[in-house]
C-alpha cells in the first residue's frame, strides 16, 4: 500500500469577548460538506502557517489578523482514507473588522462546552478538550 500524502492544513479558534468560539459549516459541494470546523485552510507552497491563517481569515471572513495575535495551541494528526492531515490549531482573540461569511458558509459562535453539539470532521473533534481547558466550560 503506498504511503498517504501528507496535507498541511492550519486552523484557528477565534474567541470573542464572551469566550465563544467561531465555527464555520463546510458548504455543499466540498468534501465533508455540512460538518462544522474551525476556520482556516490549506497551507500553500512557500507559505508559513501564520500567513495562511491571515490570508484565509481575510478571504473567508473579511477580518484582518496580525501575526502576533495568533498563538499556537495544539495540533491534530489524522489519517483519512486518501491523505494524512496534519493541522496546527491556533488561538486568536484580537482581529480587526466584523466576521462575515464571505463564501456563503454558515457561521456559529459557540460556548466551548457546546462544541460537541456540532458535527465535526474526525480530525477536529480531538481539539475540543484543549479549547475547553483554555477557555473554560
Amino acid at each position: 500500500m503506498p504511503p498517504l500524502k501528507l496535507t498541511l492544513v492550519v486552523a484557528v479558534a477565534l474567541i470573542d469577548t464572551d469566550n465563544r468560539i467561531l465555527l464555520a459549516q463546510r458548504p455543499e459541494g466540498k468534501q465533508l460538506a455540512g460538518l462544522w470546523e474551525f476556520p482556516g485552510g490549506k497551507v500553500e507552497p512557500g507559505e508559513r502557517p501564520e500567513e495562511t491563517l491571515i490570508r484565509e481569515l481575510r478571504e473567508e471572513l473579511g477580518i484582518a489578523v496580525k501575526e502576533p495575535c495568533l498563538a499556537p495551541l495544539t495540533f491534530a494528526s489524522f489519517a483519512y482514507e486518501t491523505f494524512h492531515l496534519l493541522m496546527p490549531l491556533y488561538v486568536c482573540r484580537r482581529w480587526e473588522g466584523f466576521v462575515q461569511p464571505l463564501e456563503g458558509q454558515a457561521l456559529a459562535w459557540v460556548k466551548p462546552q457546546d462544541l460537541r453539539s456540532y458535527p465535526m470532521p474526525p480530525a477536529d473533534e480531538p481539539l475540543i478538550p484543549f479549547l475547553i481547558d483554555l477557555v473554560g466550560p
